[in-house]
């Protein structure tokens, strides 16, 4: 297969490579990884979503919640925040040495987005080049890029969600708007832009979507000069040589989130980085699970498999006598309030002889089926949340107004910081989330990784940019 290379683009007033570092939260992207990644020539990415800090000494700082309501524990969550991310992008900027560009990465819907977002960019002026942000719609993006002097690189999934966001603000500031993410929502690892018009089981073709949104650019008046970044699936560039220096696309970037994870400066924990080298083709699922409401892929492991049993558990009820919910549940509630079919009924009493005793209602008017000990780590996560998202649908935290969706908390869920915190400072992979995209089973298959080979950053981008 042959590979015509890449060259070059002027972005912050250097000429990079456009090969772009995907961000990723929590403490899976770092310093040492970003740095590296822009000391190579390439365009580095500091996750912003509460990064490490460090003490005098240099060691990582915990971050404790100690503080007794959630609204103070979401203080202290922001102010870690701001200290994580800036501590994060002094050092990548040091390991950079001129080199490559350093960007932040934000998610829009993590909890304080903005005041971290401005914290962060106020005490790194003159250090970061760009902004990327999504998970969301980040319709202030554009005005705080303007305000800091920044240029700003939305994610989106789809040519209608740029086309709103670009109708609605960016337009505005359209000079600082250095690129536009199209993260496909079937192929990227992490949270994505899937619709509730697109079917998780069908994937689509990315290259009509980027060609559509390309098509939506120039409409709006946008050069084709302003690349646009293929974020999820892109392992070997010369599987994409036909989109490089083509017309219709304009100019194209490439953007890897799963690839640097396996390098000898990715900061994850060495036994997430031997996981990676087990992954199947299949293994990565496309799922609802997260608190945040968006669809996410990661790793099929005990965490995810029992996230998929829990909601497998579930029945539907009535408070009242009502069509085909003719009989009372007898197990695993108190109170006579739950009307179900005799077959749900019967499902119920199964789940408890297999010792699932505890039933959890959810906001849906369903109730799921869980051991005492799961119950009872779902109640304790819940009740020490710390606010680390905008809306959250576990703990039915909201970080504005009255501090809750006043929806019921879904046991179906997960507390994501606690996890993501975890799996990201040691605990066993199998036990937390392990966010990967859907191509990570090629590190089995690529020789490159053969005999164990772990690379450095400045080895994995020469290899990319040889087009394997």
């Amino acid at each position: 297969m042959s590979f015509k290379g890449l060259k070059p683009i002027s972005y912050g007033g250097r000429e990079v490579w456009p090969l772009i570092e995907g961000g990723k939260g929590v403490s899976a992207t770092n310093h040492a990884s970003s740095g590296a990644w822009a000391a190579a020539g390439g365009i580095g990415t500091v996750s912003a979503v509460n990064a490490d800090s460090y003490d005098a000494e240099g060691k990582i700082v915990p971050q404790v919640y100690d503080q007794l309501t959630r609204k103070e524990r979401h203080e202290q969550l922001v102010q870690y925040a701001i200290d994580g991310a800036t501590a994060q992008v002094k050092k990548a900027h040091d390991i950079a040495g001129g080199n490559g560009a350093i960007n932040i990465n934000v998610l829009w819907e993590m909890g304080g987005a903005q005041q971290v977002l401005e914290g962060v960019l106020e005490r790194t002026k003159g250090l970061v080049t760009g902004v990327t942000c999504g998970a969301g719609m980040p319709y202030k993006l554009a005005e705080i890029a303007a305000r800091f002097e920044v240029n700003y690189l939305p994610i989106i999934s789809s040519a209608r969600a740029f086309r709103a966001l670009w109708k609605r603000s960016y337009h505005k500031v359209s000079e600082l708007m250095a690129a536009v993410v199209y993260e496909d929502p079937w192929l990227a690892g992490g949270h994505n832009g899937l619709s509730n018009a697109e079917d998780p089981t069908k994937p689509e073709d990315p290259y009509p979507r980027v060609a559509a949104l390309r098509e939506t650019m120039r409409k709006e008046g946008i050069s084709d000069d302003v690349p646009i970044i293929m974020a999820g699936g892109v392992w070997y560039l010369r599987e994409w040589d036909d989109w490089i220096d083509n017309p219709e696309l304009g100019q194209i970037a490439f953007q890897y989130g799963t690839r640097p994870l396996l390098t000898e400066e990715s900061p994850i924990p060495q036994g997430w980085k031997d996981a990676l080298r087990d992954i199947e083709e299949g293994d990565v699922l496309l799922h609802r699970f997260s608190p945040t409401g968006f669809y996410s892929s990661a790793v099929k492991n005990d965490f995810l498999y029992d996230l998929m049993h829990r909601s497998e558990r579930q029945i539907p009820y009535s408070k009242v006598e009502a069509g085909e919910h003719t009989v009372q549940l007898d197990v695993g509630v108190k109170g006579k309030n739950f009307w179900v079919t005799p077959k749900d009924r019967d499902r119920a009493r199964g789940w408890v002889a297999e010792g699932h005793t505890d039933a959890l209602k959810t906001p849906d008017d369903t109730v799921i089926f869980v051991t005492p000990d799961k119950r009872a780590e779902i109640r304790k996560d819940q009740a020490d949340c710390m606010g680390c998202l905008s809306h959250c649908g576990f703990s039915s935290w909201k970080d504005h107004d009255d501090y809750t969706t006043g929806r019921l908390a879904d046991p179906r869920s997960f507390c994501i910081q606690k996890t993501l915190q975890d799996i990201a400072h040691g605990a066993p992979v199998e036990d937390n989330l392990m966010f990967a995209g859907h191509a990570a089973y090629r590190f089995k298959s690529d020789p490159f990784y053969s005999n164990n080979f772990t690379p450095t950053v400045k080895q994995l981008v020469d290899r990319i940019l040889t087009g394997d």
